[in-house]
């Protein structure tokens, strides 16, 4: 089987691996505004043999002596077909804990608007000109040392006439200086007209002494120190009042409450059916607790991008109704969603769905909006069904060299698995060319351990077989090998099958008694045929005569799928059925019969 081959392939993974995980628990004091890049898929953890049951009984052993390291390893062994629990109460410790700390993490993202702050960083970049400033103030210093360089050269000059015309500028400065100079608006102007007045009294000293010091020198001194005054005369005063204001703003202003964000129709710290929600990202991701985390806020986010809201009510015509569409419930009562991609062999419809990217974009919202209106029918409580069955459908498929089909494929694939976690109870593929398992390898390591142990395929020989072990029979459409058919029919999904294995060479009859006067309507199917079938009614009385109902003939897969008839009678007695199988393989019976009140 399918499903053997995947086991197989499964390898149980290196322990340093799993010893990884116990970095968990401090994890909740780290920097929790600053979420990790989604974390690669995990690689398969789970040995062949243990069971759901086994797992569980096993965590509770190492509960006591090891929490940290035991723990976590058995939550990764997620393999089994059987869904886990979705109540809290009822969930492993380690689980319980890893609930808790997502839900405080998402808490404490709701209280900060995490999930909508996006904005907020993009603005940090335009409020990025504040290097201009620095720049000035460098183009300063590089001025005053080319003024310096300058200098040199003046005071080579000779001394001669140069020294009366130094002192009148000398006197003149210092009775500029003398001077009062205006109100300052701040101490910190005031303090630096000191600075300038002892600076200038330096230099002025220096100019008796040696007499080299030209008027450049003096007057490019005084309007060095003259001009920074007036610069942060002009930048301080706004830089005082402006965060004077804010403070006073940001003081009279109350924090925002939470934010409020849903999935599905349901908040992320609500009630009940959110622990379901949240369950589905941790086991997506093996319990890790910050993978969980950064899976949901990048789903949110997504979500926004994409427009899902909107999406729900927009028109995508009905074109491939025929290609996806949802029938009937598998014996656990799961919804199933057939997937038909021979469909695609209509050339006109391929060209529509994948000729360009615009129509591949339109086929890839299509494909997510129903989906979520599929999502949106679940039921989230605790108890309740919030997974389903996919059947693919690969007969007649494109080959892999339909690069469109492929493109469209790979990417509604990354988006199911990166946004659409643990929706999925089974993923059954029917009607298996050769060329698709080579292709399913090449798939197979991009998806995790626990989503590939949902895998199951069936060649065309065993598609019904296949799909009998999960869904009923009543359940199944007719083209699958089932007997549900659509509009007004004799039966409905709620009139059971039953089932039989014709061995080869054998015949098998079925009996239907009838004790008075009735109506007895039956109808049933040989899956793949080639069967000889006819119907008989024999009386109870001794004298009375047998009726041949249906003459013996040999039914093929081409002549009808499914045989319905009925016969009136007045008198007690049974309807034969005889089906007749001559050929070398077994062959699987599907009937089901009812009784109807008649009167002459």
């Amino acid at each position: 089987m399918a499903q053997e081959t995947l086991d197989s392939e499964s390898a149980p993974a290196a322990p340093a691996q799993e010893v990884s995980v116990v970095v968990e628990k401090p994890q909740v004091t780290e920097k929790e505004p600053q979420p990790s890049a989604p974390a690669p898929l995990p690689e398969p953890e789970v040995p062949e043999k243990p069971a759901v049951v086994a797992v569980e009984e096993e965590a509770v052993e190492v509960e006591k002596p090891k929490v940290e390291e035991k723990e976590e390893t058995k939550i990764t062994q997620s393999v089994s077909f059987k869904e886990e629990t979705n109540i809290a109460g009822e969930l492993p410790e380690p689980q319980k804990k890893a609930l808790d700390e997502l839900k405080q993490l998402i808490q404490e993202a709701l209280n900060n608007h995490e999930f909508t702050a996006k904005p907020k960083a993009e603005e940090k970049p335009v409020a990025e000109p504040e290097p201009e400033p620095k720049k000035e103030e460098e183009e300063n210093k590089e001025e005053k040392k080319e003024e310096k360089e300058e200098e040199t050269p003046a005071a080579a000059i000779s001394e001669e006439p140069k020294v009366e015309t130094d002192a009148p500028a000398a006197v003149e400065v210092k009775e500029e200086e003398n001077t009062p100079p205006p109100p300052p608006p701040a101490d910190a102007p005031a303090a630096e007209v000191v600075v300038v007045e002892t600076e200038v009294a330096e230099k002025a000293k220096a100019v008796d002494d040696d007499g080299a010091k030209t008027v450049e020198a003096i007057e490019e001194s005084v309007v060095a120190v003259a001009a920074p005054p007036a610069e942060k005369e002009k930048e301080e005063p706004p830089a005082e009042v402006a965060p004077q204001s804010e403070e006073t703003k940001e003081a009279q202003v109350p924090p925002p409450p939470p934010e409020k964000v849903s999935i599905w129709g349901i908040p992320l710290l609500a009630e009940e059916k959110s622990d379901v929600i949240l369950l589905k990202f941790l086991r997506a991701r093996d319990f890790k607790v910050k993978d969980a985390f950064t899976m949901i806020k990048n789903t949110v986010s997504w979500r926004k991008e994409f427009g899902i809201e909107t999406l729900l009510d927009e028109d995508l015509g009905n074109e491939l109704e025929k290609v996806v569409f949802m029938q009937g419930f598998d014996k656990e009562g799961h919804p199933v969603c057939y997937n038909v991609y021979g469909e695609f062999q209509n050339k006109e419809l391929y060209q529509n769905t994948f000729a360009d990217e615009e129509k591949r974009s339109k086929f890839l919202r299509w494909r997510i909006q129903f989906l979520e209106k599929s999502i949106r029918k679940l039921d989230f409580n605790p108890t309740g069904i919030n997974t389903m069955v996919q059947v693919n459908d690969l007969k007649n498929s494109p080959g892999p060299g339909k690069k469109e089909l492929r493109q469209a494929t790979n990417q509604a694939l990354n988006l199911l698995q990166d946004n659409y976690p643990e929706f999925v109870a089974k993923q059954v593929f029917i009607n298996v060319p050769w060329w698709y398992l080579a292709f399913n390898r090449m798939i197979s390591p991009f998806l995790t351990q626990r989503t590939k142990s949902k895998f199951v395929f069936a060649s065309p020989a065993k598609s019904a077989e296949t799909l009998f072990k999960y869904i009923a029979p009543e359940q199944v459409p007719v083209q699958y090998g089932g007997l549900s058919r659509e509009g007004e029919q004799e039966f409905s999904v709620a009139d059971a099958v039953t089932e039989v294995t014709i061995k080869p060479a054998a015949k098998h009859s079925v009996e239907f008694l009838i004790t008075e006067n009735c109506n007895l309507v039956w109808e049933l199917r040989v899956v793949g045929w080639e069967v000889n079938y006819g119907a008989e009614f024999v009386p109870t009385a001794e004298d009375g005569y047998t009726v041949i109902v249906s003459k013996t003939r040999k039914v093929s897969l081409a002549d009808e799928t499914v045989i319905s008839d009925s016969f009136k009678t007045g008198e007690p007695g049974k309807v034969v059925l005889t089906i007749d199988n001559q050929t070398s393989k077994k062959k699987k019976l599907l009937y089901r019969s009812k009784t109807k009140p008649y009167s002459d």
